[in-house]
């Protein structure tokens, strides 16, 4: 008998040990999930590419040891990190996974923030649908007075009133967000405080007040490169240089747009660096620097007839995986459905026969309306792919109609190139001949600069009659 009391004894305390190392190393790996998820969304504006990496190690820890709200912020800071490097529909997804995570935790907040997440990727494709989603999380945020989401909702939602050009009530939620900011008065907030004067500077730039958009977006552009805020630093500076090559001040231009472009390339932010060269053609073009305008040009037309498929490829990419996941949320709530049918039947098999006949009246009572919903369901996808097709449809006239235009206006730059060729090139000639003539005394000093200044008004006539041709939009020839 004391040997049986003695052998438990010992289970228990060795029991009690295990599971006391097990759960401080699950507590430290969570700790580590934490960290990595942080210091991700930290590197949001510095290294996108390393906010990725460092969701996804925290995926696969919190993944590993089940922690279930680690692994949905994984997936939500992974998005973040595509967002900012422009890769919207695998943005898209993470964030769908991240929802799901939340929803099977219960964790209104962490909806709240993938929400917002949600709105700030629709800012780019649809201005309604990005408010729905700003305003589900806002009112999530209100009721647990989550006070820095709304400060950063506001922000939001007065970006989407700046590009809907509605400046009056866009500044009226900067000015929300940026007082709200200041009186949380924490470290972090710095980030949002530079993006609100950022996006105040650049409504007063599209209202043409230049010395309030310069003393705001200079105060953001500084305090963006103390705070390493590479994107916003990119982002800044290109309008600046709009901002500069308006006034004619083509040397500050020059400055900002060059820093610019060295932080685009730094965070490898393609849409930044194509934007940069055609603010680089508009500077060189009012500059009457035609020939670096002209390769501006040739630059930009080569990215659009390169990229414009790949663009329009990847909107409807981005469409159709919003319509996947609507597929999808229609499976799992049918599989749900059954789920629940065969839980109620084995609970209902140790219970009294009655019973059995109730539940399963029931039962069929739930699956008739189940059909229902789903045969609604199924009539509303089928009208939406039609939807589709008409988009799609509409998307290939779209690229057959830019196509076209490409090709005009490739042929106006090789029209340009053979005038060029044959009219300058007459000039010239003479004007060299004229200066052998000269060098060997066969023709007056006087009657050759008469004749050679008549040669370089000639270019210069033809020359500007060349600009003129090349920006009239209704010539189709020289």
């Amino acid at each position: 008998m004391e040997k049986t009391c003695a052998l438990l004894f010992f289970i228990l305390v060795t029991y009690t040990v295990y599971a006391k190392q097990v759960t401080e190393v699950a507590g430290k790996d969570s700790t580590e999930v934490i960290a990595l998820n942080k210091n991700g969304y930290d590197n949001r504006l510095t290294s996108p590419k390393e906010t990725v990496a460092d969701a996804d190690r925290a995926l696969a820890l919190a993944t590993k040891i089940d922690y279930k709200r680690g692994i949905a912020e994984a997936y939500r800071v992974k998005g973040i990190g595509e967002y900012y490097l422009n890769r919207q529909d695998s943005a898209l997804s993470r964030y769908f996974d991240a929802l799901n995570q939340f929803e099977l935790i219960k964790d209104e907040r962490g909806r709240a923030e993938v929400f917002n997440n949600i709105g700030n990727l629709y800012q780019m494709v649809d201005y309604e649908k990005a408010l729905n989603n700003f305003n589900s999380s806002l009112a999530i945020a209100q009721q647990f007075k989550m006070e820095t989401l709304i400060a950063k909702l506001y922000l939001n939602i007065g970006n989407i009133y700046n590009r809907k050009n509605m400046y009056s009530n866009a500044l009226n939620y900067y000015d929300k967000s940026y007082a709200l900011f200041t009186k949380l008065n924490k470290q972090s907030n710095t980030v949002f405080l530079v993006q609100c004067l950022e996006n105040v500077g650049v409504i007063y730039y599209n209202q043409r007040d230049f010395v309030k958009a310069k003393k705001y977006l200079i105060d953001a552009h500084d305090k963006a490169k103390n705070l390493d805020m590479n994107s916003s630093v990119a982002a800044i500076n290109l309008t600046l240089t709009d901002l500069y090559v308006s006034e004619g001040n083509f040397a500050e231009a020059e400055k900002y747009l060059q820093e610019g472009r060295n932080y685009s390339n730094l965070i490898n932010n393609e849409k930044d660096l194509y934007d940069y060269k055609h603010t680089a053609y508009k500077m060189e073009l009012k500059r009457q620097n035609y020939k670096s305008a002209l390769e501006y040009l040739i630059n930009i037309y080569q990215d659009d007839s390169t990229n414009y498929r790949s663009n329009v490829s990847d909107k409807l990419n981005f469409l159709l995986l919003e319509q996947k996941r609507i597929v999808a949320a229609v499976s799992a709530q049918k599989k749900l459905e059954l789920s629940r049918v065969i839980f109620w039947s084995i609970t209902i098999t140790a219970g009294l026969l009655v019973v059995v006949i109730v539940l399963l009246v029931g039962s069929v009572r739930r699956k008739a309306t189940t059909n229902s919903q789903l045969q609604e369901l199924n009539s509303e996808i089928s009208r939406q792919k039609d939807n589709l097709d008409r988009i799609n449809h509409h998307l290939e006239e779209i690229i057959d109609e830019r196509t076209k235009d490409l090709q005009v206006k490739n042929k106006k730059l090789s029209e340009y190139s053979s005038y060029l060729s044959h009219q300058i090139r007459g000039p010239i000639a003479t004007l060299k001949g004229l200066m052998n003539l000269e060098r060997e005394g066969l023709v007056d000093q006087l009657e050759c600069i008469n004749m050679m200044d008549k040669c370089v008004s000639e270019i210069d006539e033809k020359i500007i009659e060349m600009s003129d041709m090349l920006h009239d939009p209704g010539r189709t020839g020289f």
